[in-house]
């Protein structure tokens, strides 16, 4: 008996990692044009949102890339929560194909002589130096695992006609009516939450019911729990993400919590009488009227009752989708009220991720994906931040002024804190297997945001220089602060170049950067001609020399500035082109 539970064990977890690894290779596969293909749909009408959600989730085969991915669009301001809604429905479903793969080829064609060969053309594939190859293999032994685990799953657990012994007690358990229905729904809550995967724990339940060990009815049962349990994790791990995290995450549960309670188990027996009548019509028997208790299941009995397990996880999530999406906006209006905008202190700092806030990806092409989007929005405030200097350079009020200087500082600390989380998530990208490639992405965007932390880090530089020529009672003449204006003119116009280069390298459209080369070297010459002047009028003992060494090393700041700005263009050109 502890053999056998053991066996069970290491075959779920067999099943577990072949599941993740087939996920895995298909997200790799299809990369980020999911995302660009299936977006106009999303912010479409109400069945669009459902049919792009199940279409991503049944080529990537994971709801929870998915609703990340939905996420990070709701926080970029390219979806509504609403919108969100429609595509998280669509997601349940699509999940179910997983579902159907295991029903149709675990349980009616024999796949016990192909696993091993699959196995070792995976591995023959991941010799290959070729990334795409590589992901091909990653599908192929995902695939063979999680068939050779459901193969093990069912050696492990014997048939009820070997036990006839334990058919008193299971019938004591199997035959209560809805009692026996509701320790289901819990037992598959329960088991869902542990494993973490429905995909999995319906596969259990497939099993079982296949192998006799339960009726029809408690496997339907066990499915509806599964549909409840597989949104406990996503709840907890939206716990530390932000508000649209723990929003969606909450939609999630209270769309599958709705769906049993509100309708699935109320009408429990018409919806199983209608999952007969699909069944029947491809010619197996009905699986509802299958008899529990007589010790032995027929091959078609066993695999119609397994289609129907099968048909009852489409079927509800199919007819949930159709019932709640009409109501998403009650939902959303829900939720909104449920988790509220958090209250923000006078002084808290403009400090905003959009896209990596929710968690990764499931695979490393799509994470980085991700966070390059994230260091996109880091650049964005970094130009925002910059934006103060001028304010800063040309305001005569002392109180307006120091409102300027405080957002300056503001600013290194929000370019601190954007460093230190987009690092943060990239450690965690590095914790994966990664391709050549995807490492050097990941060691480029290293030093983009290094650089990025350096303007933040100038910002409050030309704050303190500021500060201090007010405190020693200076101030810049008109000609200084006219050239300080055309100075920081040609820095913003290197911020715009950075920004644009940074998006057409996301889009793998950068080829050279001639502009940003221009517009450093607006900065250089117009840098040398500045301290030329500055020099000559300290030699010549015009201005006061104090004011002329502030304005000459807020010269050398922006210039520095300038620096940082093209070393940003010069990373990611050199990536974009290997």
């Amino acid at each position: 008996m502890i053999l056998q539970i053991c066996t069970l064990l290491g075959a779920l977890g067999l099943l577990l990692y072949g599941m993740y690894m087939m996920s895995s290779g298909l997200q790799k596969i299809s990369g980020d044009k999911l995302r660009t293909i299936f977006l106009p749909w999303m912010t479409s009408n109400p069945i669009k949102r459902v049919l792009s959600g199940l279409g991503i989730t049944a080529i990537i085969q994971s709801s929870r890339a998915t609703t990340v991915m939905v996420i990070s669009f709701v926080n970029a301001g390219l979806l509504t929560l609403a919108q969100a809604t429609g595509v998280i429905m669509g997601a349940n479903i699509g999940t179910t194909v997983t579902t159907w793969i295991v029903a149709l080829l675990g349980f009616n064609i024999n796949l016990n002589h192909l696993i091993f060969p699959l196995i070792a053309i995976g591995f023959i594939c991941s010799m290959f130096k070729k990334s795409r190859i590589k992901e091909i293999s990653e599908l192929i032994i995902g695939f063979s695992l999680l068939f050779l685990g459901l193969l093990y799953m069912k050696s492990a657990i014997p048939a009820l006609s070997s036990y006839p012994q334990d058919l008193p007690w299971l019938s004591k358990w199997a035959c209560n009516g809805f009692l026996s229905v509701l320790l289901s729904v819990i037992l598959g809550i329960v088991i869902t939450f542990i494993i973490q995967s429905s995909s999995a724990s319906i596969s259990l339940a497939m099993i079982i019911v296949y192998l006799g060990w339960i009726p029809f009815e408690m496997g339907a049962g066990f499915v509806l729990g599964a549909n409840i349990g597989t949104t406990i994790t996503g709840n907890i791990a939206a716990s530390v993400g932000n508000k649209n995290a723990k929003r969606a995450a909450l939609i999630h549960s209270l769309f599958n919590i709705i769906g049993v309670v509100a309708w699935a188990l109320i009408f429990f027996h018409p919806f199983l009488h209608l999952i007969g009548k699909i069944i029947t019509i491809f010619g197996l028997p009905d699986p509802s009227r299958l008899a529990f208790g007589t010790t032995a299941i027929s091959m078609a009995d066993g695999f119609a009752a397994v289609c129907g397990i099968a048909m009852v996880h489409t079927m509800f999530n199919l007819i949930n989708a159709c019932i709640l999406i009409w109501f998403s906006h009650i939902i959303v209006k829900f939720v909104c009220w449920f988790i509220k905008e958090p209250e923000k202190a006078k002084d808290e700092q403009n400090f905003t991720l959009k896209y990596i806030s929710s968690g990764r990806l499931g695979t490393p092409s799509l994470s980085l994906d991700q966070a390059l989007n994230e260091i996109i929005n880091f650049a964005a405030n970094a130009h925002d931040g910059f934006s103060y200097v001028k304010q800063a350079v040309n305001e005569t009020d002392p109180d307006k002024f120091e409102i300027y200087r405080t957002k300056l500082v503001e600013c290194e600390e929000i370019t601190d804190k954007f460093e230190y989380e987009i690092a943060a998530f990239l450690n965690g990208i590095t914790s994966q297997e990664l391709s050549a490639e995807e490492g050097e992405e990941v060691k480029v965007m290293y030093r983009v945001i290094g650089e990025l932390e350096s303007l933040g880090d100038s910002c409050e530089n030309i704050s303190r220089l500021l500060a201090r020529l007010r405190a020693h009672k200076q101030e810049f003449d008109e000609d200084a602060i006219a050239n300080l204006n055309l100075m920081i003119g040609k820095v913003e116009a290197a911020f715009q170049v950075m920004e644009t280069n940074l998006n057409q390298a996301k889009d793998g459209k950068l080829v050279n950067i001639d502009n940003a080369y221009n517009a450093e070297n607006n900065i250089n010459n117009l840098r040398n001609a500045l301290r030329e002047e500055g020099i000559q009028q300290i030699e010549k003992q015009e201005g006061h020399y104090q004011a002329s060494n502030y304005f000459l090393d807020l010269v050398a700041e922006l210039e520095a500035m300038g620096d940082f700005i093209i070393n940003i263009s010069q990373a990611v050109v050199r990536n974009n082109e290997e």
